[in-house]
């Protein structure tokens, strides 16, 4: 899965080289300044992935966590071992975070490199219209990464605690994805804008405040506070769960 969204950058930066130039407001954010500086396809490959290919990555890995195991036959026997289930449970979860840290930051640094392989990289003029230099830029990039790392880590514990609903894991893979896609639906309808604050998927475009100067930290904030209420929430819910799941039948 980390090749798959590795390829999303790498896809970007070909269609763009081999093509014409962009005309100006088409395509996803920042497409059409990525021929003029590469470093713009990392950030256009975040924009492209977050909607749907890191969610469905995140909903996949997290899915599987316990269900997977159940699914297998072997969670049984992970519990035979004096490891406990809160233990079990919080290494399962804390896998499934690594992934969601790794995997941004797959599609940053690849799209990073290809665009420094295919285009000329230089300063970068932010959206507050002030230029920083490429070191900072790289950083500015690292940090959209780390962005979106916080974003998904209240889905990734959602899926979690769909995983100690179920022993199949395609379910519930297929169930914390959809409901990636339900949230990000509810949050484009204005009817619902009351509602919008309390969605997991809020903030997920919000990364471009880190793109001005000085960096606003304000949407960064917000996010971290929601996704922790969605950890708390949905570990709580799973540690219910699982601790009395019957694991023995």
């Amino acid at each position: 899965m980390l090749c798959a969204l590795a390829a999303i950058p790498i896809l970007i930066a070909v269609a763009v080289r081999v093509s014409s130039a962009v005309p100006a407001g088409r395509g996803p954010a920042f497409l059409d300044r990525i021929a003029q500086n590469g470093l713009f396809v990392g950030v256009t490959a975040m924009v492209v992935s977050v909607p749907l290919f890191l969610p469905l990555t995140v909903g996949v890995v997290a899915g599987d966590t316990i269900a997977g195991e159940a699914g297998q036959g072997t969670l049984r026997y992970l519990l035979v071992a004096p490891a406990g289930r809160i233990r079990l449970l919080i290494v399962k979860y804390a896998g499934a975070a690594v992934f969601v840290i790794v995997a941004p930051l797959v599609v940053a640094l690849t799209g990073a490199g290809i665009g420094a392989a295919l285009f000329p990289v230089g300063p970068v003029t932010l959206l507050s219209g002030d230029t920083i230099g490429t070191g900072e830029a790289m950083v500015r990039l690292l940090l959209i990464a780390a962005y979106l790392a916080v974003s998904l880590l209240g889905l990734s514990a959602i899926g979690l605690f769909i995983s100690t609903l179920t022993d199949v894991p395609v379910g519930a893979m297929a169930a914390t994805v959809v409901l990636s896609v339900v949230a990000q639906v509810l949050d484009a309808l204005p009817q619902l804008e009351w509602l919008h604050p309390w969605l997991f998927s809020h903030y997920w475009l919000d990364f471009g405040d880190l793109l001005r100067q000085p960096v606003s930290w304000d949407s960064l904030a917000a996010n971290a506070l929601l996704q922790g209420g969605y950890v708390a929430v949905f570990g709580a819910l799973a540690y219910g769960r699982f601790i009395t799941k019957d694991v023995l039948s």
